[in-house]
């Protein structure tokens, strides 16, 4: 037994001793002196499927069986828990238990921010002096966020948001505003309405990943803001690119199926 856990304490001994990644790490700079993130990055974990901590469930199609489940997660929501005001809470459940029919990414509707940046699909970041260009895999998304223009207003609101961008020494912050109220935060229903205003902060915290901080605000959902929080991973991918997703004809049934003539017998 005592030879048997020999590899254990070998292991626990080279992860105290491996360096800890710095809070001082300053990232890479572009020619314009910012901090360059620019790359293809991804969250892993089960956002998409829950921000809130939650236990592994069934999923909704029952054929699928174990690939179909929604897995564990132990979330992203600072604190725990989504200050919703008390009918916010009902409408929550409900979108939960109709998930399959009311969930905009089911039917490929561009997913909106900040949900965009932790499905279970990588996006870019492009960078440029005045504007940063980010792209998502998901039904081919994109936004592009206007660095330094904080009088820069939106002709109409839209699904990924209105994005106004600036740097606060190695952060990059990002103001959302203009969204639909369309979008949801993830697959189990918590959702916001057309006053939802998001802020979000890019953090380079080593070469491989970025801290991605989340503020939102709602006064007509939430009784407070509230704060999500969790890691970007870079992907090194040998000759990594982001690849097609165009998910529309993947919903087409889905949603006109029943649209379709019916040979006369």
């Amino acid at each position: 037994m005592a030879n048997r856990s020999v590899p254990a304490i070998l292991l626990a001994a080279a992860l105290l001793s491996a360096p800890a990644v710095s809070q001082d790490y300053r990232a890479p700079r572009t020619v314009d002196g910012n901090p360059d993130l620019g790359g293809i990055w991804q969250a892993l974990g089960s956002a998409h499927w829950d921000i809130r901590g939650h236990e592994a469930r069934m999923g909704p199609v029952v054929e699928l069986g174990a690939i179909g489940s929604i897995p564990a997660g132990q979330g992203v929501v600072v604190g725990g828990e989504i200050p919703y005001q008390s009918w916010a809470a009902e409408k929550q459940k409900e979108n939960q238990a109709n998930w399959m029919k009311l969930d905009p990414a089911v039917k490929c509707f561009m997913p909106g921010i900040p949900r965009a940046t932790y499905m279970p699909f990588p996006f870019q970041i492009v960078q440029s002096k005045d504007v940063i260009l980010m792209a998502y895999e998901f039904a081919s998304a994109s936004r592009v966020v206007y660095i330094d223009r904080p009088d820069f207003e939106s002709p109409a609101d839209n699904w990924m948001g209105h994005s106004l961008g600036r740097w606060e020494g190695e952060t990059l912050v990002i103001d959302v505003t203009d969204h639909v109220p369309d979008t949801w935060f993830d697959s189990s229903g918590n959702f916001h309405s057309e006053e939802l205003e998001v802020e979000e902060r890019f953090t380079a915290q080593s070469p491989y990943h970025l801290l991605y901080e989340v503020t939102i605000e709602d006064p007509k959902v939430f009784t407070r803001p509230w704060q999500m929080k969790m890691p970007l991973y870079r992907r090194v991918d040998a000759n990594v690119q982001l690849l097609e997703f165009k998910c529309v004809e993947f919903a087409e049934e889905l949603m006109y199926g029943h649209l379709r003539k019916q040979p006369a017998n």
